[in-house]
C-alpha cells in the first residue's frame, strides 16, 4: 500500500488558485461564446496555433485543419474545435495586472512615518549624540530604502 503524505495548507492554496483561474477562463469563454470574432481575435488564435506547431504539439496536417476551422468560425463558441486539447488561448486569460499606484501611496506613507525619526536623528547628531542619532536615524533610512525597493519591484506573475 502506498504511503500517503499529509496534505499541506500550501498545496491546498495552490490547488484552489489553479481551480479559481480555470473557473475564470471557463466563465470568460462562456461569456464570449456568442460574440463574433474580430480580425485581431483571428490573428491571436492563428499565432497561437503556429506556436503550438513550432513546439511540436501539432503536426502540419493538424495545423492546416485547425486553421481551416479558425477561418470558418464566426463566433468565439465556434473556436472550441480549433483550440481543443491545447493550452488556454490568451483570448480567454485575464490580462496581467501591473503594479498599482497603491504601492507608491504605501511608500509615501512609509516616508512620512520615517521623517520624524530622521529629524530626531539629525537633532541628536547636531548635539553630539552620535549613538542616539544612529539609533533613531539609521533604521528610518533603511525602512524608507526597503519601502522604495518594494514599491518599485514589479509584481510577481502568478503560476502559469
Amino acid at each position: 500500500m502506498a504511503e500517503r503524505r499529509p496534505v499541506k495548507p500550501s498545496d491546498l492554496v495552490g490547488m484552489a488558485a489553479a481551480a479559481g483561474q480555470e473557473a475564470r477562463v471557463v466563465a470568460a469563454r462562456r461569456r464570449m461564446a456568442t460574440i463574433r470574432l474580430t480580425d485581431e481575435d483571428r490573428r491571436v488564435v492563428s499565432d497561437e496555433l503556429a506556436e503550438q506547431f513550432a513546439i511540436g504539439r501539432l503536426d502540419e496536417g493538424e495545423l492546416h485543419r485547425r486553421v481551416d476551422l479558425l477561418n470558418t468560425a464566426a463566433t468565439h463558441g465556434e473556436l472550441e474545435p480549433a483550440l481543443a486539447g491545447l493550452p488556454v488561448s490568451s483570448l480567454y486569460t485575464p490580462p496581467a495586472r501591473k503594479p498599482g499606484k497603491w504601492r507608491w501611496a504605501a511608500f509615501a506613507g512609509a516616508v512620512w512615518l520615517a521623517v520624524p525619526f530622521v529629524l530626531a536623528g539629525l537633532l541628536f547628531l547636531v548635539f553630539g549624540r552620535e549613538i542616539a542619532a544612529a539609533i533613531f536615524g539609521v533604521p528610518a533610512v533603511v525602512w524608507v530604502a526597503y519601502a522604495y525597493r518594494w514599491a518599485s519591484k514589479p509584481r510577481r506573475e502568478s503560476g502559469s
